[in-house]
């Protein structure tokens, strides 16, 4: 059942604004169902554009689990580009779901991915042109009920204020379950003629007091002291859970459907493949890493389950390339079994298969060899740190020799050029560390050379880090602005190969990530007047003004160094230790303790050899 009016409207719109075919909805395998002969409507809503909304594999696989259970139609929201909010504005339109152009506030819930921070403007984006109150204490019965999940969950008090519930973990059982809670509710308020704001609460105190895993900031209170530290959460409630636990798939991953229609793009996106996740988690621990802790336990699908799954997506799309998910590929225990059944079926299809996600191990280099007859031009690897001291201290074992060989056989093999990602700003970073990321990037290239006749081209991309909420380093503060301008500076002057490019993320964007990350209720009125002063897409370089944001926080009182850059101590009450996600605050504790006594051990080893005047972060 489309909604016309708002269709036709919108469709004398298109011609004014950037790739139209992104609003107009009517993709392959895109599923609209008639709204009059389902019991709940719902609609996902990836808080970024569509182009990389799209290629979201959890985005695919919700959507193709709410839409096989008949009871339910579920649609897909993306925020839309500047100029075509700009025309919804100016024509009075609302932001719709794209299969039936229903209004957002039509329908029963909207469920956000929180993928990354600095996307949370965009949030507020959909919400308000989707005809939705902004904050959830003006809401009633007659309103969706607003979800979020994703990694920006873990810490869910920035966007407290503006979300009624937040989903902590796995979404293939959660969902479905919310979904089924919340009508059976809402039936029973709509037969009593209920619609009040009292009733919602009351059917969001009953929802979430039926489960551990959903988190409705609404009953919950903080107190702090003097020194701004927080003192307590208290609940404003008995029946709501005192701690929220994670929802977590404790059965086998091939009992969990993959998704083999996904929706095929009318539009160019970045990840324009077939995208099959073969194993969730990750059997390392690295410290800087969140995902790894927010991603367990380890669980894997079979062999035969993944190529076929590959098999019948390829018959439903016509993509030619089939991408193996997980956070570190050569790590699924039937590696090479897997690599070598998808190459005998899909070689002689003229599908290429590409696994963006391989781990530095001896087993790297039998990769390319593996892979070798598939299109495949370049080689991405995340090695973090290039000195084996900093690799203990972060918890990532392993070895440049690996590396540096594996590249080897790579360019043998044909291969052009190699991607590495590195962390700059960790606690500990000495000057020998920066020098490490150069001379490992070089030392690749030269290898090029030696196996090619001709230097190689290596992209050294150096990330700024962000102490995540979860992990051991979560008391640590994050780096200054200067430090991260002079270790960008002091990378590029020590390059001396023109075959290696150093790429820094952008410093403006990252201290923003810092605050949205470690931040508490107290930082939501400066990213909701950044929002109304007209901050948008802050992921994108075209779109970012970090001046307007930090005039914001100026402007509403916020202390950005308190969040962001103080050490805290490991007895401080963080905003998110309400939220105990699958270790828990123990294991963190300890983590941080060793990290500190082996902070200690680098630095003497450091200033043995002479290096102890360098620049470096401290602890």
């Amino acid at each position: 059942m489309l909604n016309t009016a708002v269709r036709d409207a919108v469709m004398r719109v298109l011609p004014r604004v950037k790739t139209p075919a992104q609003y107009t909805g009517g993709e392959l395998n895109s599923v609209p169902k008639d709204h009059r002969h389902v019991r709940g409507k719902l609609c996902l809503c990836f808080p970024d554009a569509y182009a990389l909304g799209m290629s979201h594999h959890g985005l695919q696989v919700l959507y193709t689990i709410m839409n096989n259970d008949p009871q339910w139609a579920c649609e897909r929201a993306f925020t839309p580009w500047l100029d075509f909010e700009r025309e919804l504005r100016k024509n009075r339109l609302p932001l719709y779901g794209l299969e039936t152009y229903t209004p957002l506030r039509d329908f029963d819930l909207i469920g956000f991915s929180l993928q990354y921070e600095v996307g949370y403007t965009n949030v507020l984006t959909m919400i308000d042109l989707g005809g939705i109150p902004h904050f959830a204490k003006d809401r009633t019965v007659r309103d969706p009920l607003v979800v979020a999940g994703g990694p920006g969950a873990q810490n869910p008090e920035l966007l407290a204020p503006f979300v009624d519930l937040f989903v902590i973990g796995d979404g293939e059982e959660s969902l479905p379950w919310v979904m089924e809670k919340w009508m059976a509710l809402k039936e029973v308020a709509v037969r009593e003629g209920d619609y009040s704001a009292k009733r919602r609460l009351e059917m969001l105190a009953e929802l979430v007091g039926s489960t551990r895993w959903a988190y409705a900031p609404v009953f919950y209170e903080f107190d702090y002291h003097t020194d701004g530290t927080i003192a307590s959460v208290n609940r404003t409630r008995a029946d709501v859970p005192q701690q929220i636990e994670s929802c977590t798939i404790d059965q086998d991953l091939d009992a969990i459907p993959l998704p083999t229609k996904p929706v095929v793009s009318f539009v160019q996106t970045p990840h324009d493949r077939i995208a099959i996740e073969i194993m969730r988690g990750c059997p390392w621990q690295c410290r800087f890493c969140q995902s790894t802790v927010i991603k367990r336990p380890l669980r894997f699908r079979s062999v035969e389950t993944i190529v076929q799954a590959a098999l019948e997506s390829y018959r439903n799309t016509g993509m030619n390339e089939i991408s193996l998910l997980s956070l570190s590929s050569s790590d699924y225990p039937q590696f090479e079994e897997l690599v070598k059944r998808m190459h005998e079926v899909f070689m002689p299809l003229g599908v290429n298969v590409s696994l963006p996600s391989l781990r530095v191990n001896h087993q790297l280099r039998s990769v390319p060899q593996l892979m070798k007859g598939w299109r495949r031009a370049g080689m991405t690897l995340a090695p973090e740190v290039a000195r084996d001291d900093m690799r203990t201290q972060i918890r990532k074992p392993i070895k440049n020799d690996d590396l540096i060989e594996g590249c080897r056989e790579a360019f043998k093999l044909g291969m052009s050029h190699v991607k590495l990602y590195f962390l700059c700003g960790l606690p500990g970073e000495r000057t020998a560390d920066l020098d490490g990321i150069v001379e490992l990037a070089e030392a690749i290239s030269e290898v090029g050379k030696q196996a090619t006749g001709r230097h190689k081209e290596v992209t050294a991309s150096v990330s700024n880090f962000v102490p995540k909420p979860h992990t051991p380093y979560q008391w640590n503060g994050m780096q200054s602005r200067d430090y991260f301008r002079w270790a960008g500076d002091y990378l590029h002057r020590q390059k001396r190969n023109k075959f290696v490019k150093i790429k820094q993320h952008d410093i403006e964007t990252s201290l923003l990530e810092g605050i949205l990350t470690r931040g508490d209720r107290r930082v939501s009125p400066g990213l909701y007047e950044a929002w109304k002063r007209g901050a948008r897409f802050d992921g994108w370089k075209e779109c970012f003004n970090a001046a307007r944001w930090w005039k914001a926080f100026e402007d509403t009182g916020i202390d950005v160094d308190f969040y962001r850059s103080r050490q805290r101590p490991v007895g401080e009450k963080l905003p998110w230790d309400h939220v105990n996600v699958k270790k828990g605050r123990a294991y963190l504790e300890k983590e941080q303790e060793r990290s500190v006594i082996q902070l200690r051990v680098m630095a003497e080893a450091v200033s043995g050899e002479g290096d102890g005047e360098g620049k470096g972060c401290g602890g």
